[in-house]
This record gives C-alpha cells, structure tokens and sequence, in this order.
C-alpha cells in the first residue's frame, strides 16, 4: 500500500484526482445505462468516492459526494416530488457519507500499517547492523526437527558461505577439536536443565584462521517441561580475548619483575589499603599475602620514629603529591633496619586520583656508612687542614720563586737598557774631565748626558707604570700634535737602517690620556717592531679617528676612538706568539735583550685609559699593532707641556733658608749643591727624627725639602703632616723617584711632589711656586 500518499496532494493534483474519479464513473453510467442517465444518482459513485477519499484525502471525498449530488439536483430541477424518488435520493446520501467514512478509515489503517511496516523494516536494518558491527550472530534451533536457523553475522562469524547448511551438528563441526566436547557437553546440560550457561570456546574457519566465540541462549519448554526450541547468540571476542590474553601477560610480567625486584613495592587505593605488594613485602613482614594487604605498619615502626613518620605521611597522601619516608621497621626476626620509602599518585584512565605506588629501600648499610664517613670526615679534617698548609706554603715558594724568575728577566733587560745609557753618561764625563777646556765638546757631551738620563728615567717611570706602582695623570691633548713632538725620539730609537714614517690623520681628534705613559706606550710599540724588521725594512706610524660598533674589536666597547696603529713589515707573529704577547715579561728576543714589559706595557695603558688594543698579524708578512684610544671634547684640551730638552728660564727667587731631608749622603750633596748654586741657605738632616729636631731649633727656615720615603718608621709624608701642625705656615715639598704604597697617597695631598732626577731648574721652579704667592698665581 506505499501508493497511497501519506499526506493530501496538492490542491490541483487532488482535484484531477477526484474529478477524473468522477468523470469515469459517469462515462461508465452513460455507456451501460445510457448517456440521458449519465449524470443521474447511482451506485457506480461510490467507487469514485472511495477513489478520492483514499488519494486526495477524506474532504475530497465529501467534495466528490457532494458535487454529484448538485449536479443531478440540478439538472432535475430540484428535489422530485415522489416520495420514493426522494427515498433514493436520502438513501444515495447516506450510502455515499457512509462509503467516505469507511473509505477514510481504511485510507487511515492503511497508513498505520505502512508505518508500522516501515518502523519494523528500520528496526531490522539497525538490529542487522547492530549484528554486523558487534559481529553478535543469531540462531534459532527447533530441539524436534533438528532444524536451525543462522543470521548473516553467524555466517560470517563462522567463515562459512550463506548457502551452508545449519544447525547444531554443523555448528559442533566449526568447534575447535579441542573446545568441541566442552561445548557439546554444555548443549546437553542445556537441554536436560532447560538453561544454557554462556560458553566461550574457539572455531577453525575453513582458511585455518581461528577465532573466538561467546555463545548465550534461551531454552523453550513445553507444558511437559521439555525443551523444544532453543534463541541465542554467537558473539565473536577474538579481539577481547587476544586483549585479556595480553593483559594477563603484561600482569604475569609485572608480577614476575615486582617480586624479583629487591626492594619493597606496593599499590595502595584511596584509602590506603594495598592492592598489591610484592613477595619482598610479604617476607620482610613474614605474614601470608592476604595479611600483607591488610598489615598495619604501625606495628613494626620504631617507637623514636613513631610521631615523625605519621605526620608526614598524613601529609604527603593528603597532598597527592610524591612524597618520601625515612625510619626505622622491625623485620620478622626481630632485627631493626632503615627503610626509605618513596610514594608516588597514581591516576585512572579519566585522570581521577585512584591511590598510591610505592616503593621501599632498605638503606641500613647506606646509614652505617653515611656514619662511618662522617667519623672518617672527622678524622681526616686535621689532615686536610695540615695538607693545605703545606700547600699554601709551596704555592707561595712557587710564587717566590716565579717573582725571582720574572725579576731575574726584567733585571737582565733594564740592565741592558740602563748599562747603555751609563755608558753614554760615563764616557760623555771622562771625555769633559780628559778636556775641560773644549767648550763646544763640553757642551755636546753633557747634552748627550743629560739626554741619556732623561731615557734612564723615562724607563723607570715605564717599570713603575707597568707596576701600578705611578698613578696616571691623564689630560687632553691632540694625539697627532703629541706624535708630532716625539717623531725625533722615535727616528732615532729606529736607526738609520729602518725606514720610519708618521702619517699623521686624526687632525684635531683629542684623548684624555697621561703623557708620558702614551711616548712610552708608542716607544715601546716601535721598538718592537724595530726588532722584528731586517735592515731595508719600514716602520709605519698612523693615526685615525673612527667609530667602533659594539664587537668590531674584542674587548673594546662601542663608541668614538683615535686609533694610533704601528705598522711593521717584518717576521710577524704565530699564533702561538699572540696568544701570550701581552704577558708581562713574555719574550721572543734572546736573554739581555728584552723584558717583555713593551706589549704589556702597552696594552695596560690602553686599558687604563678606557680603551684596547688589536693586533693583526701573519708570519712573514708583518705586524700591525693599534692602539684605541677614546676620544673626547676639544674644549677639555690641555695646554701643551714644554718638552724635557726646551730650555726654560729659571725664576728669579730670594734667598731662603732650607730644611733639606734626604737619607742619601750623595743625593744629599748634589742637592744641597744646586741650591747653594740658586743661593740658598741650606740645613741638612738625614732622617725625619733629625729633621724634627732641626724644626724646633730654627724658627728662620722657609721652606723644608723631604723624600718621601726614608728609612725608619716615618716617612716624609709624616714629617709633613707634623709640620703642618707645628708650623702651619711653613712650605713642604715632597720628593721622591719611587714612592710606592705611598705615592697614590702623595698626590692626593696638599705638598706638591718633586720627581726624582730633577735638575736645577726644576728645584727653582719648585721652590718659587711653594714661597712665591705671585708666581703660585701666575
């Protein structure tokens, strides 16, 4: 009955539905009764009505009853007056209502049944693939006939072919021979009980493979109670028994490994009752596994250790974090061991907390010998005291004896230096003392002597320098002006076998740097590159202002430089070599050649100055050595200093009375000689006790000339401070050619500092600017 609509048609198919139902039954009426009774009330309606009630609806049915009925009063003219033509008409009416109604009721049964069919046709199709995707196989056994009947799925379950034949023997034939007994057995049981137990058991598929199954069943009983019908269901768990199978390895596995394991191990829930514990657990507590999974540890935990352990169980599990114990258990014989056990959460499948997993290690022979090593520790800190003794005493003879080594190379190098210039010295004097009266080679051999004693003391203040033993003083100066002033210094320590060139491009560019330090820092550079170069060779000096980026030269941060580079084209440097230059004392030269303070020298100025030095180098092809000085402001420009060699007149001072303290009789001679040259009135004292004694015993001195350091327990900074405290209006000049330790002191004072070797004019100058207030201003 699908053909019937479930729901009205539209309108104009429901009209040709019910017109065309019309239609045929008044040409049917008119070919059989004749055309003038055509449209004339009549039985051959009622299938009409039926026709369109049953596939227009119920309203089209009335429709249809309705429109024959005018029609035919129409073309009467009315209603007839005979009482029986009025009859059939009543009559026609009723059995027309009644043929709709009947006809909608049917229309409505029908479609109840098609839904009902449709619902079923549903509930097979799911209920099929239920079967199909739980691979779940139906059968249906008829205990009298033997007749069975199997769904798709057992076939498929079974490997076997739709067409194959069913039933009970021919499902015992796919049984694994060695379930099949087991499964026969089950049948009869079956049968004879009236109830069918679940049976798993394995079946061969015709290709070999084999699977598992689970069968469930009903048995039907008759009145008699015997069974005469058998429903159930095969169900294949291949899948779920390979899984249990593996689950059971996997535990047979753990088990093995946990009671093989030497330590402790448990499984606890979350009410701390052990799951599992392992066969070390069950011996050390001595008890049955079943007692183990219930034993209270409070039974065997040392009563010390009693409070402790508890609470920081109760802790750790409320926590739900690892957690870790440490005490003292009773073992079966009665023996205490430590145990530290170590408790870590454990989460189901949905991350829900399920309990603990935990494990114990007996620690006792790890707690003997922490104690045995502590007792050790103790014993042997004396002796690790005693051997860092005599360690710090033979790290300080090695450093001792590296001193003497370092000052045995220095001393051989200064004495080269210091030999050449006292023989400059010495041979300029015993040529004046052979001839006195040669005034033009009188005055050329003490210029020759005076300039040797100029380089004799540049080399001290360069050793001082290098020894942090000078403090800098740095100033602004043009660094090409300054080059420019020591160019004659520099061609003559190159010689005439070199060539030596200035290049001189940072015009203008200013450097707060301490000058002397600079001429020594360039002097060294240039000697060493005087060194490295053969006779025919050239020496390049070349100054740049520049920008340095932030790692463009290591060491040296960003920022704006006077590069100052001394360029050579000699044996150059191997790695080896450059990795060790700027050690002090570090040499390629042979001994009594060099100190190997030049490079070191060199680069500590540039270090103390703010900037760095670089090297570039290959072997055979050269060196070239940069200096990166930071530039500053021109503003902060220093007026130049006169040069040591320019002649510089000598100010005019009256005559003064002065305290002169110097424990070098010679020293003290020379001086007291220059300032009886300069017209002075000189008091000698040879210590700081004579000085003070001299002090209260003249009130007519004008100023005291000391050294700064002198033998004794004072030194001339002492005698100063006395002095501004006894005389406070008395001038102090302080003197000294290496006043170590106190030197940095010194500088900072309020006396001014006489370097040692002075000459004549330089005392003057001193003494003028410390009584002269003017010449002070000036």
């Amino acid at each position: 009955m699908r053909f019937i609509p479930r729901r009205s048609p539209p309108f104009l198919a429901a009209l040709a539905i019910s017109g065309g139902a019309m239609a045929a039954a008044v040409v049917i009426r008119g070919l059989f009764a004749g055309w003038d009774t055509a449209f004339a009330l009549s039985v051959t309606h009622f299938p009409a009505f039926i026709v369109a009630t049953l596939f227009a609806g119920q309203r089209w049915g009335w429709a249809s009853l309705a429109s024959a009925m005018t029609v035919s009063l129409v073309l009467r003219g009315g209603l007839p007056g005979e009482a029986a033509v009025r009859a059939g008409v009543v009559l026609y009416a009723l059995s027309g209502a009644v043929t709709v109604m009947v006809a909608a009721a049917l229309r409505e049964i029908v479609l109840r049944l098609d839904e009902a069919q449709a619902a079923l046709d549903r509930s097979e199709a799911r209920l099929q693939m239920a079967q199909s995707a739980g691979e779940v196989g139906l059968w249906d056994w008829d205990a009298e006939t033997g007749q069975g009947y199997w769904s798709p799925t057992l076939y498929r379950n079974l490997g076997l072919p739709i067409s194959h034949q069913t039933g009970v023997r021919k499902l015992l034939d796919a049984v694994h021979p060695d379930d099949r007994e087991r499964v026969r057995l089950n049948n009869i049981a079956a049968i004879k009980t009236g109830k069918m137990a679940p049976c798993e058991y394995r079946i061969v598929r015709p290709d070999g493979e084999e699977r598992w199954l689970l069968s469930r069943g009903e048995v039907l009983l008759n009145g008699a109670g015997r069974a005469v019908r058998a429903v159930g269901v095969n169900i294949d768990i291949t899948d779920r028994r390979h899984a249990f199978e593996k689950l059971r390895e996997s535990e047979e596995r753990f088990r093995m490994l946990a009671d093989s394991a030497p330590a402790l191990l448990w499984v606890s829930r979350t009410d701390g009752r052990r799951e599992f514990v392992n066969q070390a657990y069950v011996d050390y507590l001595g008890v049955p596994y079943e007692q183990a999974l219930d034993f209270d540890w409070r039974e065997r935990l040392h009563p010390d250790d009693m409070a402790r352990v508890l609470k920081e169980q109760v802790a750790g599990e409320a926590s739900r974090k690892p957690f870790r114990l440490e005490a003292r258990y009773k073992r079966q014989n009665g023996d205490w061991s430590w145990i530290r056990s170590v408790s870590q959460p454990r989460y189901g499948p949905g991350g829900a907390f399920i309990g603990f997993i935990g494990i114990g290690i007996d620690i006792s022979d790890a707690k003997e010998t922490q104690h045995d090593l502590q007792d050790i520790n103790e014993l042997l800190a004396e002796r690790v005291a005693a051997a860092l003794a005599e360690r710090d005493e033979a790290q300080a003879r090695l450093h001792h004896a590296q001193k003497l080594e370092a000052v045995g190379q220095l001393t051989g190098g200064v004495a080269h230096d210091f030999n050449n210039l006292l023989t400059v010295i010495t041979g300029a004097l015993d040529l004046i003392q052979r001839r006195p009266d040669d005034a033009d080679r009188r005055e050329r051999m003490i210029e020759a002597a005076l300039g040797a004693a100029r380089r004799g003391e540049r080399l001290t203040h360069q050793l001082l320098a290098f020894s942090r033993r000078q403090a800098l003083k740095p100033e602004a100066v043009r660094i090409d002006d300054l080059l420019a002033e020591s160019e004659p210094l520099l061609r003559r320590a190159v010689g005439e076998a070199v060539s030596f060139t200035l290049t001189p491009g940072a015009e203008g560019a200013v450097a707060m740097i301490d000058q002397g330090q600079f001429d020594a820092a360039i002097m060294n550079l240039v000697v060493n590159a005087r060194d490295a170069v053969s006779q025919g060779g050239s020496i390049r000096v070349l100054t740049q202002a520049c920008e340095l980026a932030e790692g463009e030269v290591q060491d040296v941060a960003a920022g704006a430089y006077v590069r100052v580079e001394v360029r050579d084209d000699g044996v150059g440097m191997g790695p080896e070599i450059l990795s060790r230059v700027f050690e002090p004392f570090f040499t390629t030269k042979e001994i009594g050649k060099g100190t190997g303070l030049g490079l070191s020298q060199a680069y500590g100025f540039a270090r103390q100055s703010g900037g760095g030095v670089a090297i570039q180098t290959t072997p055979g092809q050269g060196a070239s050595v940069s200096l990166y000085l930071p530039r500053c402001v021109e503003a902060a420009l220093a007026p130049p200093l006169p040069t040591p060699d320019a002649e510089q007149p000598t100010p005019a001072a009256r005559a003064l009375t002065v305290l002169l303290v110097e424990d070098d009789p010679e020293v003290g001679d020379m001086v007291c000689a220059m300032l009886t040259e300069l017209g002075h009135v000189v008091v000698r004292a040879d210590g700081v006790d004579q000085a003070l004694v001299e002090l209260a015993a003249r009130q007519d001195l004008d100023v005291v000339l000391t050294d700064l350091v002198m033998p004794g327990g004072l030194s001339g900074l002492d005698l100063a401070r006395t002095i501004s405290e006894q005389r406070p209006g008395l001038p102090v000049i302080l003197s000294s050619g290496y006043a170590g330790e106190a030197q940095p002191i010194a500088a900072e004072t309020q006396w001014p500092l006489l370097r040692k070797p002075y000459s004549a004019d330089a005392l003057a100058r001193a003494l003028a600017d410390s009584t002269d207030p003017q010449s002070q201003a000036a």
